[in-house]
């Protein structure tokens, strides 16, 4: 199942291990390491990025959705039409 994280991007409910804020610095410098080896993901498409979708394949997603709000999604399973 796909859940929109914004913009028209989605993601893999089923392949989410989290979803974090983009503030303090333990999340910048998580962000700043996925960056370096080129695992990060940005899909917020020049706007300010509220939070990080973690996945299981080591990558992340910047949103500019909020956390809180990405986290209704996920568990409210307000997801796209598609299927995996």
């Amino acid at each position: 199942m796909l859940v929109n994280i914004g913009y028209g991007n989605s993601v893999a409910k089923d392949h989410v291990v989290g979803v974090v804020r983009n503030d303090g610095a333990s999340i910048r410098r998580y962000r700043t390491l996925l960056k370096d080896s080129l695992k990060l993901i940005d899909a917020t498409l020049g706007h300010k990025a509220r939070s990080i979708v973690i996945m299981d394949s080591d990558h992340a997603f910047l949103s500019a959705v909020a956390a809180e709000t990405l986290e209704k999604r996920f568990r409210s399973g307000e997801a796209l039409e598609t299927e995996m």
